[in-house]
């Protein structure tokens, strides 16, 4: 019988509080059929009330677990070495007030600055001369170019976040997704790194 088995270590897992952490929740595995079923229920982590919302799974602990579990085995680790298991907590209800000022602050401050850019670049000053231009009249207000202006920008802004409320557009990621992704993938980076400082400094204090 093989007595290798390979594990990798997923990047991020949601767990319940107070839960039970199996070793089939942080990582997959490739095993020998007769192993398979106790390897994917061994207990790795108990989630207490002392956890906050983010604990850390070393690969280390895990291959101690199984080695002393299982003697004869070899145990091949692929890919992150650190699973982060985010406690999800119980969510308050909508607080009405907090979500409309929060929407006057996004509505009034994104359409300031939008105001402000235009006023920048003389774009008032531009529709004027273009109309000027097309049609051979001075206009103060040429709402032929400043209404069609204002209907593409919106559409633009829909184009650009690929989103209509919650219905996507495409499949592919707006700019915003990406950048959102990336935040995600550096405070994962800071927490494992994190984690592993407090976990050398533990060391050091019981040494």
């Amino acid at each position: 019988m093989d007595k290798t088995i390979y594990i990798r270590m997923r990047n991020r897992v949601q767990a319940q509080p107070d839960g039970k952490i199996l070793l089939k929740d942080v990582a997959q595995i490739i095993a020998p059929d007769t192993l398979l079923p106790a390897l994917k229920s061994m207990m790795i982590y108990q989630l207490t009330e002392m956890d906050r919302n983010i604990v850390v799974i070393d690969v280390m602990k895990v291959i101690d677990l199984i080695t002393n579990k299982f003697e004869a085995l070899e145990v091949q680790t692929i890919g992150p070495a650190q699973t982060i298991i985010e406690v999800m907590v119980k969510k308050k209800g909508l607080n009405i007030p907090f979500f409309l000022l929060i929407w006057f602050l996004l509505f009034f401050g994104s359409a300031m600055a939008i105001m402000n850019f235009h006023d920048d670049v003389s774009m008032r000053s531009v529709q004027e001369k273009l109309y000027t231009i097309i049609t051979g009249k001075k206009e103060a207000k040429p709402l032929l170019f400043q209404i069609p202006y204002s209907i593409g920008l919106g559409l633009g802004m829909i184009l650009f976040f690929n989103h209509v409320f919650k219905k996507r557009i495409n499949e592919e990621p707006s700019p915003l997704e990406v950048e959102m992704f990336n935040y995600q993938m550096d405070l994962d980076n800071y927490v494992i790194i994190h984690e592993n400082k407090e976990s050398m400094k533990h060391l050091h204090d019981n040494d």
